[in-house]
């Protein structure tokens, strides 16, 4: 991937230089952020979905097959967990389990300790899969992201966590 020097104009900078010719009022920066992190989240989505294609996962699978394995063993959580864990509504993850049962990755049984519920386990063949898709995701994002060093990486992430953070209070 070619270095992109930080002063190379963008589609965004044409943007705010379009506003601050119209608003030379406003201060567009934190405009021109949330228009760069909305422009990468669209690059980077369509990337990380090609992986998960590749397995035959769509993302939100791949996230079921994610939070079972990153449980530890026995890779079992209940349909509740999941849906915390991943903030979907119990309508959304029922059709999720629906489709992973289906292809053999995962498994429900009922819950001892609450007839009324199920456990969701990683088969055998949900645990390879995930394990390799995850291997194969994480090298996708490293060479997407290739464009910053470590120190660059790591500073960013930072930033990023720092402005989450203050934006899930």
């Amino acid at each position: 991937m070619d270095a992109v020097s930080m002063d190379s104009p963008d589609a965004i900078d044409a943007v705010v230089a379009a506003w601050h010719r119209e608003r030379p009022d406003l201060d567009l920066t934190a405009i021109a952020v949330a228009g760069r992190l909305g422009r990468i989240a669209l690059l980077l989505g369509p990337a990380q979905e090609k992986v998960f294609g590749a397995f035959g996962l769509q993302r939100g699978e791949f996230d079921v097959l994610a939070a079972l394995r990153r449980s530890g063993e026995p890779y079992t959580l209940i349909p509740s967990q999941l849906s915390q864990l991943l903030m979907l509504s119990r309508a959304g993850m029922t059709s999720r389990l629906d489709r992973l049962e289906a292809a053999g990755l995962i498994e429900r049984t009922l819950d001892p300790a609450d007839r009324r519920s199920f456990r969701i386990r990683l088969t055998e063949r949900g645990y390879a899969t995930v394990d390799a898709a995850m291997t194969e995701h994480t090298a996708n994002v490293t060479g997407l992201l290739s464009a910053l060093d470590g120190g660059e990486l790591a500073d960013l992430d930072g930033l990023l966590r720092k402005l989450l953070g203050s934006l899930s209070e």
